[in-house]
């Protein structure tokens, strides 16, 4: 998000505003109060006596809590502003809003201050692309409640507003006529709730003495559970508690599971379920907490396709891309009730899962979605691979409203040719075979230590092997020493250079003797920035350092690299990607945001800003957490945590404590050879 606005958030609720506090929605700005995909406000805009107020300081101290300090316009600024007016809010499946005015004068002090409300119910879509509205508004007051509602055939949506305090309450707002005497106070507290349906109201529990999450353990706690990181390289620490905190404000409930948390992919498009994105954030947060995966895995389970449906892109066994549950949804307008238009999710969850007990040694979760394992293993080879070459192939069902390209470059021209040309489909881009080839091996060792089913085990170990003598023929770019991003619908190797490679390294499917090549070319001057590897090289036809997924560097993306030179056992290089991403983070105020751009080091001396990227985002956020498994070596050994640390020069020692897993908790400590010495 924009550095003119502040953003608070508890789950899939959340609310942007600027630096005032106030919401104005305009087609640039993607201020409101959205709860399960609608905007309940798009407009809440306080001033006094007319006038709006100027902005002394703003305070996001916990992730679900904002202050704004305010002062009214002197009109010169010889004069000494005399009030302080202070907002305070807090969101839970709705919010409230105290304020707090101060008369700092020997005179009685004489203010009208106005709360100006509306409410436009769009959909998240149709905010994202600007779409018109199809129902209508109303506005209603009941005794002291300010109702503005929206009606489109059974789709009914309301938001409540009440004040605690007596006030004048009017079709457009609230009025309060305040009289505050010499050097004293006034307050009220402005209470919204979005309603779901015409019958019910969603309670929001609210706490006068101090603000609460609305999910799971609190902030205090789930940062106290998890590893504590001391180190001499100031910044990581930063680094470290912004990313548990991003993580803590980012878990949300489904209705499948209450109390049992999962990561929505980010602010502002993504609060939902998201496939890839909780899977892979999942992943990268396991050393430090298990339990997003265990419920990323059962909800992902749960919502599997059992049939095929060409509208949601559906296929049995498939895992699911994303949820949503607003207007667009509800009509069949959006095909998001689940949809299913990726091809990298069904991999990515066996990959999770076989994780996931090498961490916890949670043998039983994997019993429970055996059926699920193996529906998504059919789904694999049956429905993935559509022209029964082997290789899992993407080309939309739907061809309205679905996604082009299905993939995590999932961009409509990401997928590009050396000289700047868009592929056609159906589309194997390269790594989703090695995201498969993984995800094979993964499998194997679960049939056979837990599934207690030899064959099976045989079976996918030599498909995986197979696969990846068959990859290495089909993908190699000899003459450009690297793999090509895919294979287009005529079976022409898609000859640009980007960092999708890197994920090959990350997935083992890469024969040792071209893993040097890669790792050389990764860390090279046309796909390294300084910053990070950028998803295409500086040179390719298609290159732009602000296209979003042709140039730009995804720190996740990133993550993943590193994790995949560290398997390959160039330590040295995935130590300087660690670094360059980590530094990064240092100049978004220790959150990586979800894209910057991929300008050279030496041309900026900065990342420069992604105009439209989230923030905070499941997968940057987690990017962290897996930088410093790299960094420390860490890797699960039976029962037992193997660390064979390797520090850049920067990072003299590095201590974590209390890593959980199923060894219990255990503390490792990395110093550099200097150090030792």
């Amino acid at each position: 998000m924009a550095k003119d606005t502040i953003s608070i958030l508890d789950g899939s609720t959340f609310l942007v505003s600027d630096l005032r506090g106030d919401i104005d929605a305009s087609p640039d700005q993607a201020h409101g109060f959205f709860f399960r995909d609608t905007r309940f406000l798009s407009r809440w805009t306080l001033t006094a006596n007319g006038s709006p107020l100027n902005v002394l300081s703003t305070d996001e101290n916990q992730y679900f809590t904002a202050q704004f300090f305010l002062v009214p316009p002197t009109g010169t600024v010889n004069d000494n502003p005399t009030v302080s007016v202070i907002r305070k809010r807090s969101i839970g499946d709705g919010f409230h809003e105290d304020i707090t005015v101060i008369n700092h004068a020997g005179d009685t002090l004489a203010v009208a201050l106005r709360l100006e409300a509306g409410a436009d119910f769009a959909d998240l879509f149709e905010v994202k692309d600007a779409l018109a509205k199809k129902g209508e508004t109303y506005q209603r007051v009941e005794e002291d409640v300010l109702v503005l509602g929206y009606r489109r055939d059974d789709f009914v949506r309301e938001t409540r507003i009440r004040a605690s305090r007596a006030a004048n309450v009017d079709e457009r707002g609230i009025t309060f006529n305040v009289h505050i005497d010499p050097h004293d106070e006034w307050n009220t507290c402005v209470f919204v709730q979005p309603v779901t349906d015409s019958a019910k109201a969603i309670k929001y529990r609210h706490d006068d003495e101090e603000a609460k999450p609305n999910i799971g353990m609190g902030l205090d706690e789930f940062l106290a559970a998890a590893p504590q990181l001391e180190t001499d390289w100031d910044p990581l620490e930063h680094i470290y508690e912004r990313s548990l905190i991003d993580l803590a404000a980012l878990r949300f409930e489904t209705t499948l599971f209450p109390g049992q948390p999962m990561p929505a992919a980010g602010l502002p498009w993504f609060m939902t379920v998201f496939g890839r994105d909780s899977l892979l954030t999942s992943f990268q947060a396991l050393p430090f907490t298990s339990e997003l995966a265990q419920t990323t895995l059962r909800v992902l389970a749960r919502y599997q396709a059992t049939e095929l449906d060409d509208f949601r892109d559906a296929e049995p066994g498939k895992i699911l891309h994303e949820i949503r549950f607003g207007e667009l949804t509800h009509f069949d307008e959006r095909p998001h009730s689940p949809y299913y238009g990726t091809a990298d999710a069904t991999p990515l969850f066996l990959v999770l899962l076989d994780e996931y007990e090498r961490w916890t040694g949670d043998a039983e979760l994997v019993r429970e979605l055996e059926g699920s394992a193996r529906a998504a293993l059919e789904w694999i080879d049956e429905h993935g691979d559509r022209d029964g070459d082997g290789y899992v192939e993407y080309e939309r069902r739907n061809k309205e409203t679905g996604l082009e390209n299905q993939c995590w470059k999932d961009s409509w021209d990401s997928i590009r040719f050396r000289d700047g040309s868009i592929a056609k489909g159906p589309i194997a881009t390269c790594e989703i075979q090695g995201y498969v080839y993984d995800a094979k091996v993964r499998a194997a060792r679960l049939a056979r230590e837990i599934w207690e089913d030899d064959e099976l085990a045989e079976r996918l170990e030599r498909e995986a092997e197979d696969l990846k003598q068959r990859f290495d023929e089909d993908f190699w770019m000899a003459d450009r020493g690297f793999y090509a991003l895919a294979l287009d619908g005529a079976k022409r190797p898609v000859d640009s250079l980007t960092s999708n490679a890197g994920h090959l390294l990350w997935s083992g499917i890469v024969p040792e003797t071209r893993a040097e090549q890669l790792a050389d070319h990764l860390v090279g001057d046309a796909l390294f920035s300084g910053w990070g590897v950028r998803t295409m090289a500086e040179g390719e036809g298609g290159y732009n350092p602000i296209r979003y997924h042709n140039g730009t560097v995804w720190p996740h993306d990133n993550s993943l690299i590193a994790h995949g030179l560290a398997r390959y056992g160039f330590r040295d290089e995935a130590a300087k990607v660690a670094l360059a991403t980590l530094e990064a983070a240092t100049y978004f105020r220790y959150r990586l945001p979800e894209v910057f751009a991929g300008y050279r080091r030496g041309r900026t001396s900065f990342p420069v800003e992604y105009p439209t990227a989230s923030s905070p985002q499941a997968w940057a956020t987690g990017t962290p957490l897996l930088l410093l498994r790299v960094l420390l070596g860490l890797e699960p050994d039976g029962e037992q945590l193997h660390s064979d640390p390797h520090l850049p020069e920067q990072i003299e020692w590095l201590e974590l404590t209390g890593v959980p897993g199923r060894w219990g908790r255990t503390d490792v400590t990395a110093h550099t050879l200097e150090e030792v010495r």
